[in-house]
This record gives structure tokens, C-alpha cells and sequence, in this order.
């Protein structure tokens, strides 16, 4: 193996963590991060100091919130996130995320065993949002192969 795969995805909540507009959200995401990290593929996932989940980290300052994680391949990724239960989760982003007009997510390959800290991930997601789709940071739409 050559290159794993890491994503980060953001996004701004609706409301804070005791919104009602949020319920749904976190009545959920212990259980859908249990899939993720038994799923085929799966490698690591950013977690806060409680080891559960990276929701109470704002570490691009405001009301952003982060996840990210590096997967075995582009098809573990894209096979957990739309045929794993995820993709439920997904269509209701809207339901609980304000759209931010431009990129949130954003995937780029790292050695095996690398875990890209916070200030990498952010790297690659302003290299998406200033250029577009590149080697260095992509998209699933606008996929670039391991180097």
C-alpha cells in the first residue's frame, strides 16, 4: 500500500448541542461512528478528549465543526459513506448544517500510518476552496489517484 485516504468535513450547526433541531444528530452519531470504525477500510478518526467523537472540537474558531479520517483506500471511504447506513446521515445534513456556499469536505492521500493533525486538514481544504480540485486536494466528484 502506498498512500492512504483522509478526509475532513465541516460544517456550522444550526443551533448548539441541547438545540432541539440538533436532536436527531446526536441521538445518532455514537452509533454511526461505531460503523465507521468497524467498517472494512476504516484506519483512525479524529476524537475530542473524550474519546468518543470529535463534536465539542472548534478548532477553525466559531461555531465550525470538524471531522476527519483516513481510510485504506477511496472505495472504503466511498462504500462506508453511501452504503453503510451513512448515507441516511448524510441526506439529513441540511436538517441539522447551515450551507456554506462553498467546499466542506475535502480528501487528500498520506503515507501509511500518517495522521494529519488540524492545521494539514485545513491546508488541503483552503487548497480546494482557492483552486479547485488538485492532486494535493479533492474531491469525490474529482478524484485524483494515489501517488
Amino acid at each position: 500500500m502506498t498512500a492512504q485516504l483522509a478526509q475532513l468535513n465541516v460544517g456550522v450547526p444550526v443551533g448548539p448541542r441541547d438545540d432541539p433541531r440538533m436532536a436527531g444528530f446526536y441521538a445518532d452519531i455514537d452509533r454511526i461512528n461505531a460503523v465507521a470504525d468497524e467498517y472494512p477500510g476504516f484506519v483512525w478518526r479524529l476524537v475530542d478528549d473524550s474519546g468518543a467523537d470529535a463534536t465539542s472540537l472548534r478548532p477553525f474558531g466559531g461555531d465550525l465543526m470538524v471531522n476527519m479520517s483516513v481510510w485504506t483506500s477511496l472505495e472504503a471511504l466511498r462504500e462506508y459513506t453511501f452504503r453503510s447506513g451513512h448515507l441516511d446521515v448524510l441526506r439529513r445534513r441540511r436538517e441539522w448544517f447551515v450551507p456554506l456556499g462553498e467546499p466542506h469536505m475535502v480528501l487528500w492521500w498520506v503515507p501509511p500510518g500518517h495522521r494529519p493533525g488540524l492545521g494539514e486538514a485545513r491546508e488541503r481544504l483552503e487548497l480546494l476552496r482557492g483552486g479547485g480540485p488538485t492532486p494535493k486536494a479533492f474531491t469525490f466528484r474529482d478524484v485524483f489517484p494515489a501517488p
